[in-house]
Order: structure tokens, then sequence, then C-alpha cells
């Protein structure tokens, strides 16, 4: 992503709020925080809750009105609680996170994000001065998030589309190593153990394509197989300790 990434607060009402906001704009990489006459004063609570996000929230410029605030931004892109499918009511027709941050990999521009008031969002004359609106997706009966928990879904969404590949990111998921070998001994202990425990014959070819298809699903690592052959010895010592009779 090459554009500049702004977060906009206007009218927030909880300092601690704009300090969290401070916050997970640093975790996910937006560039910088802007405020429109907030409400409350910005003092120890805010500092305190920025943590690593405090250098945005020390140099945030503060601007009396929301056109003053995303006057310099090339795309302006509010947030709402609401939103609808239908044609005819463009004022809150959004998109979700997910693809506003598919979006962003490929402008080049000043995009400002903005997020209304804790107790009313943003109006609807704000709403009007939006190119485009993000809409997370929520139970019907409370859409409503917290501010700064709001701020936190919409930039992860953002970070995540940069993709596993982006330097300033921290790593993906653990990259596994497929081991067919320790697969395949493993489903040959399963029918081992079936057989010497006296599970019926005829239904040990579907138990052996049951364990097949989880271990395709869950894709453990050769560490993880040999612990579970580890407790099928186990189990082998048990049956081989057995009185008979």
């Amino acid at each position: 992503m090459t554009a500049r990434l702004d977060v906009v607060l206007v009218r927030p009402k909880e300092d601690g709020n704009v300090g969290a906001v401070a916050r997970v704009a640093r975790n996910f990489g937006a560039d910088g925080l802007v405020l429109v006459t907030p409400r409350a004063k910005l003092g120890q609570e805010a500092n305190r809750r920025a943590m690593g996000g405090l250098a945005l929230l020390k140099k945030a410029p503060t601007f009396r009105s929301f056109d003053e605030a995303v006057a310099g931004a090339d795309l302006v892109v509010g947030t709402t609680d609401l939103s609808t499918g239908r044609s005819n009511a463009y004022l809150r027709r959004s998109v979700s996170p997910e693809r506003f941050g598919e979006m962003l990999r490929t402008l080049n521009g000043r995009v400002a994000l903005v997020f209304g008031p804790e107790d009313n969002g943003l109006s609807r004359t704000e709403l009007a001065r939006c190119d485009l609106l993000v809409h997370i997706p929520a139970r019907r009966e409370f859409p409503t998030l917290n501010l700064s928990h709001a701020a936190a879904v919409v930039l992860y969404a953002t970070h995540r589309a940069r993709g596993p590949t982006d330097p300033e990111t921290t790593p993906a998921l653990e990259e596994l190593e497929l081991n067919g070998t320790e697969k395949e001994l493993f489903l040959a202990r399963v029918g081992e153990l079936l057989v010497r425990t006296g599970y019926p014959s005829h239904k040990r070819r579907s138990l052996i394509l049951l364990f097949r298809r989880v271990l395709g699903r869950s894709t453990p690592t050769e560490a993880e197989y040999r612990m579970m052959l580890g407790l099928f010895k186990s189990f082998e010592r048990a049956l081989e300790r057995k009185p008979h009779g």
C-alpha cells in the first residue's frame, strides 16, 4: 500500500478512547491521527492507553470542523454502524473492512479514515461528504462498537490486506512442512491398533478414511505426528502388559 492513511476522529467524547485509537493506529501502520473538536481534554488517561502510539497522539493536529480536517484528503472514508444494500439509499451504502483493505492495496494518495463520536456517530452531512463508507458487520440488535474497537477492526483489515510479504508486518502464520511419510505411518499404527483391540473389521476401512480426512484438514506437523505416534506406542505397551485369559 502506497497511500497515506490518516485516522480522523470527529468530536470524540472519551479521552481514553482517543488514546486507544492512537495505539491501534500504530499497531496497524496508520500514518497519522487527526482530531476534530474533541469534547474531552486529552490527559493522563489518553496518554496511558496510547502506549506505543503516544507519538501519534502527541503530534495529532486538531481542527475546528470536519471539512477542514479532510480538506487535503484524496479519498474520504467514513464509518457507520448502519448500512443498507438498497440502490436508492446511497447515503449509507457501504463496503466491508476487508473490501476497503483490498482497495487500499492499489491506491496512491492521502486517505482519511473517519470515525464519528461514540454517542451518535457521523452526522448525515458528514456522511454525505464521505466518498466511501465502511460498515463492520455485527449483530443486528446491537451493531454499535466501541470507538477504539471499531478502529481496530478496520485498521486490522487494511494491514492484513497488505499480505504476509509486507516487510513492516509481523510474521504471518507459521509455514507448515507437510510430511506424508509420518502421516502414512500414523494411519498404519491406527490400523494395527484397531486389529489388536478387536475393532469390527467391517468398520476399520471407514475409520481409517475418517482419520485421513481429519488429518488432511488439520495438516499436523512432523513433531505433532511423532507425539501422536508416541501415544500409540504407549497403547501398544499397555496392551502387551494386559494379562491374557
